[in-house]
């Protein structure tokens, strides 16, 4: 089997920054219009009279658009570079901000399930009922770990509360195939078992080469 697996693309990643970007970017424009409005519609209508605005909070206002429009296109842009990929003994994640290697030792299952069990629409409001309820019907892969490989609280900065259905070691991983992923992964993961359980170079299959090549 190859060494590398497929990239898998982190579709709750996607569809975060699929929510951001757009009000981001209409931010921006609207603050842009604004300071072109107070500073040179004056100069192109006389008979219009603008609020009078002090220059160095016009300043302000336009490099606060120009720098969302900027985080607008940015967020586009890395949108789709969030991924997972196995590996011979490990599971790669990979984030713009993050890159961290799960080893199958830490990997007690692997299971699937609904987003919509994971975190039951009955108990969310506002917010985050509104980001779960278009998604909560996909299924996902839910890795069970021995622990996590740095803390919690460092991971919630690079990743969506999504992403840990509770405070125990539980990994959320929504693909767009993830039946494609799961077989994959489970490949992977039992080839890799299977190298340490029965190893190529033992001492026993040793001694049985140097005496048949004696013979």
């Amino acid at each position: 089997m190859p060494h590398i697996g497929r990239r898998h693309r982190l579709v709750l990643y996607t569809y975060t920054l699929n929510r951001w970007w757009r009000p981001i970017l209409a931010i921006g424009l609207v603050l842009m219009i604004l300071v072109a409005a107070l500073a040179w519609l004056p100069s192109v209508v006389p008979q219009y009279t603008p609020l009078q605005v002090a220059g160095w909070i016009l300043w302000l206002a336009g490099g606060v658009g120009a720098f969302a429009i900027f985080l607008a296109f940015f967020l586009v842009t890395i949108r789709k570079s969030a991924y997972v990929q196995p590996f011979e003994n490990h599971l790669r994640l990979v984030t713009p901000f993050l890159r961290m290697n799960i080893s199958y030792r830490r990997i007690i299952q692997a299971s699937s399930t609904e987003l919509g069990r994971l975190f039951p629409l009955e108990g969310l409001k506002g917010q985050k009922l509104a980001f779960i309820l278009p998604i909560s019907g996909l299924t996902a892969i839910v890795l069970e770990l021995k622990g996590w490989l740095l803390p919690r609280w460092a991971l919630n900065l690079f990743l969506s509360s999504f992403f840990f259905p509770d405070r125990t070691a539980r990994l959320v991983l929504l693909v767009p195939d993830w039946i494609k992923f799961s077989t994959e992964l489970d490949s992977f993961r039992s080839a890799w078992l299977d190298s340490i359980q029965h190893p190529d170079g033992t001492p026993q299959s040793d001694l049985l080469a140097s005496l048949s090549e004696k013979q």
